[in-house]
Formats: structure tokens, C-alpha cells, sequence
């Protein structure tokens, strides 16, 4: 691909996404998703692998068909209301609207999709699937929060951070462990708009932070199985350490970044006597936590046999590196900043 094709879709990518998330009027917004999908397309098929075109047809056919949800949806506000604007949204069209873009989010029981997507596509671009690929419908999410179908958010980010623990348990891909973590991420994430806008704002900026530092530490050592974690340690210790770092901010562990929004969420659910959704969500977050464990075990603790330093120095991208070590500090260590940015 030309460095001007490139340099193109990225630009569309990023515009689409702005494009969704300034805009109040529903076919602007829609305008914006269709574009935001177009764009990333060509992207995840780069690579010209039978995996990578299942990947896109799989992305398409998803990402259209929810596309098409919202703008029958917003027809049919349109028709009731009497006009197009995001903010003024009925509740049943708010309900389908809802639905739709979780679908687009792959929050379970939806969520069959997106780690074959990831699986197909490369890491650099699960990376942006990921992370970039969600501001847009989520923003969707914070526009029509005023009449929000809060028992479906609510079960819906039980049900997944209950698949993303459970299911990833049985994963050996480290794509396909990523993509079942952020399913259950996003299910805490969703959670939070019953709750605090402000919340869900601080959950998904540590939620990006922790996930692109683990994607870049993939990336770096190209570490696509489990196996292939225990290669890292013998080559560079110390980025082998901000990876299992990482990998601890991820499960939650106190006292790392990520360890804040779900002690945040656990705490606000229990000041609004939600006893049960706190049980489950707490439960749900050990299944998640063992995975991240076992990552880290077999990056620190184990050494696959025929393994030296010169056989595998193909293996790594220095100039990655640079980039690097800012993410997995912050992914480590901004909770110190947590109460500045809540309040």
C-alpha cells in the first residue's frame, strides 16, 4: 500500500470518527460510521491473507448491519418527533439505537465477531479496532444518555464482563485473549453510563491507555501465543517487566491504574444498593485476573527449550520501543492522578 493511500485512510478514519462525534443530527452521524467503516477496511485487508478477508467480510456485514439498526431507527424518531436531533430521542428508538451500537461495540451476547476479527487482522490493527474503532459509538452512547434503557446496559455489561472472563479462559492467541478482554471491559465500561458520565469518561481513557500498552508490548516482541511469551525474558528483561506490569493493570490489581475504575464502579454500584450486579461484577473480574496471571507466568517464569539470545533477535522492533515506555508507565503508575481527574 502507497504511503499516500495510506496517509489517506488513516486521515478518513480519524475524520469519520470526529465527524460522528460532533455531530447532532442523526444522519450526520450515520454519515459518519459508514465512513469510519469504509475506511478501516482496506486496513484490516492489507496484509492479503485469507484470514485478514474473512476478518474484513466479518467486520462489514456486522458494522453495516448496525449502521442500517440506527438509521431505521432514527427514521422512525424522526417520523414520530418530527425532527432529526440526537439529543431529543424517544425512548423505544433510544432502546433499538442502544442495541445497535452495542452490537457495534461486540458486547456479549453479541460479541461472536470481534475476536475472529482481531484473530484476522494484524496487531497494529486490533490495536486500532480496539481502542480508535469505539469513541464513535460510545459518544452515541453519551448523547442519548438522558432516557439511557438502563436494565439492558446494565445486564448486558454484567453478561459480558461474565463471557470476557470466562470465555478467555480457554484462549492461547494473544489477540483473541485481548479481544476477550476488552469484552469484559467494555461491559464495565457500559455499566458506568448508569451511573456517571464522569466515570465512564475516566473508565474508558485507563481502559485505552492500559489496552494500547499492551498491544504495543505484543507488537514489539511479536508475540502471538502464549508460547511465544516465555521467548521475551531472554532477550529483554525490562520491557519483558513492563509487559507483565501491564498485564497486572489489566486484571486490576491495586496499586496500578487499572485497579481505580473498577473499584470506582464496585463502590458506586454499592451507594446505589445494587448488591447483586456487585457480586457478579466481582466474581467476574477473577476469571479475567487468571488469564492476565497466566500471561505473566509464562512471560516471567517459564523458557520454552532451544531458545537463545541470537536465535530469536529477529523477533523484536527496537523503534517501537520509544513509543513504548510512556504507555506502560502510564498503564502502571498514573493512579497517584486519579482523584485530579475525577473530580
Amino acid at each position: 500500500m502507497s504511503p499516500l493511500i495510506w496517509s489517506l485512510l488513516i486521515t478518513s478514519l480519524a475524520t469519520s470518527t470526529i465527524i460522528t462525534m460532533s455531530s447532532h443530527h442523526w444522519l450526520l452521524a450515520w454519515v459518519g460510521l459508514e465512513l469510519n467503516t469504509l475506511s478501516i477496511l482496506p486496513v484490516i485487508i492489507k496484509s492479503h491473507h485469507p484470514r485478514a478477508t474473512e476478518a474484513a467480510t466479518k467486520y462489514f456485514l456486522i458494522q453495516a448491519a448496525a449502521a442500517a439498526v440506527i438509521l431505521l431507527a432514527s427514521t422512525l424518531n424522526a417520523w414520530q418527533t418530527g425532527h432529526w436531533s440526537i439529543m431529543h430521542t424517544s425512548a423505544h428508538t433510544t432502546t433499538i439505537i442502544t442495541l445497535a451500537i452495542l452490537l457495534k461495540l461486540g458486547i456479549a451476547p453479541m460479541h461472536g465477531w470481534y475476536p475472529e476479527v482481531l484473530q484476522g487482522s494484524t496487531m497494529n490493527t486490533a490495536l486500532i479496532i480496539s481502542t480508535w474503532q469505539k469513541l464513535a459509538p460510545l459518544t452515541l452512547l453519551y448523547l442519548i444518555n438522558n432516557n439511557p434503557p438502563t436494565n439492558i446496559l446494565l445486564l448486558m455489561g454484567v453478561i459480558s464482563a461474565l463471557a470476557g472472563g470466562w470465555i478467555g479462559l480457554n484462549q492461547t492467541q494473544t489477540r483473541k485473549i485481548m479481544a476477550f478482554s476488552s469484552i469484559a471491559h467494555m461491559g464495565w465500561l457500559i455499566i458506568t453510563l448508569n451511573l456517571s458520565l464522569h466515570l465512564t469518561t475516566t473508565t474508558m481513557m485507563i481502559y485505552m491507555i492500559t489496552t494500547t500498552a499492551m498491544f504495543m508490548s505484543l507488537n514489539t516482541t511479536t508475540t502471538k501465543t502464549m508460547t511465544d511469551m516465555g521467548m521475551a525474558w531472554t532477550q529483554s528483561p525490562p520491557l519483558t517487566t513492563m509487559m507483565m506490569i501491564t498485564l497486572m493493570s489489566l486484571g486490576g490489581l491495586p496499586p496500578l491504574t487499572g485497579f481505580t475504575p473498577k473499584w470506582l464502579i464496585l463502590n458506586n454500584l454499592c451507594h446505589m444498593n445494587l448488591l447483586f450486579p456487585t457480586i457478579i461484577l466481582a466474581m467476574a473480574s477473577l476469571p479475567s485476573l487468571f488469564f492476565y496471571i497466566r500471561l505473566a507466568y509464562f512471560t516471567t517464569l517459564t523458557t520454552p527449550p532451544n531458545t537463545t539470545n541470537t536465535h530469536h533477535k529477529w523477533r523484536f522492533k527496537p523503534p517501537l520501543i520509544a513509543g513504548l515506555t510512556p504507555a506502560t508507565s502510564l498503564a502502571a503508575l498514573l493512579l497517584p492522578l486519579m482523584p485530579m481527574m475525577i473530580s
